[in-house]
């Protein structure tokens, strides 16, 4: 059921739910077309009236793909496992998928959203304390999570939907200054999946709307 149009990518290149998407396009290897949508530029692009339209949430990203508007990331992710060919992103098994889309919930519900930009914007000069504290608060849940159903990978020794959400956590995580290493099976996961080549080519570092002090 693919479509013979692109899908269309509204992101911004740090956003951890944009990169997500990136991932997972590149693990399909669906072509696609991106749209950068600045957070921080004339107040936060994403404000617009025209955004909303696309995403009412009002947050990054929002992909236009078979002819609908999808604007949660892992809604994305499920939608073109669902519909494209490829390695598959959910485990056929349907243990393994349960653990998968616990290690995606524990990630994207509990831990990203208490450090997104429209949250660290509220908290003000505590910020980067505040996203510390979430952050670690959450690895302290995944690490023995991952201890438990980690193989090469999250869940075993296939990338899923679990490494897309981690790697961008990660990310996220260096750059508030945690302390990855005190999370061993985080940490080793985290330098694995950044030796494959979907999780360069979509790093934050060298995408459209990356800054040149900022690319790798």
């Amino acid at each position: 059921m693919a479509s013979q149009t692109k899908p269309v990518l509204h992101g911004y290149f740090r956003s951890s739910c944009s990169w997500r998407v990136r991932i997972a396009f590149a693990l399909k290897g669906i072509e696609y077309d991106q749209v950068p949508v600045n957070l921080i530029k004339d107040g936060g692009q994403q404000l617009t009236e025209q955004y909303k339209k696309l995403n009412p949430m009002l947050q990054v990203p929002a992909v236009e793909i078979d002819g609908i508007t999808l604007c949660q990331s892992l809604a994305v992710i499920q939608y073109v496992d669902e519909t494209r060919p490829g390695p598959r992103l959910l485990p056929a098994d349907p243990k393994k998928r349960a653990q998968v889309r616990m290690i995606s919930d524990v990630i994207a519900s509990g831990i990203q959203p208490l450090q997104n930009l429209h949250v660290i914007q509220k908290i003000g000069a505590e910020k980067v304390q505040w996203a510390q504290h979430f952050i670690d608060r959450g690895f302290q849940a995944l690490e023995p999570i991952l201890k438990q159903t980690a193989g090469k990978y999250c869940v075993g020794d296939e990338i899923s939907m679990a490494d897309i959400c981690l790697v961008p956590q990660v990310y996220n995580a260096e750059r508030f200054k945690v302390d990855v290493g005190q999370y061993p099976t985080i940490n080793r996961l985290n330098q694995t999946l950044l030796e494959i080549e979907a999780f360069k080519v979509t790093n934050p570092s060298c995408q459209p709307d990356t800054p040149a002090d900022l690319r790798a």
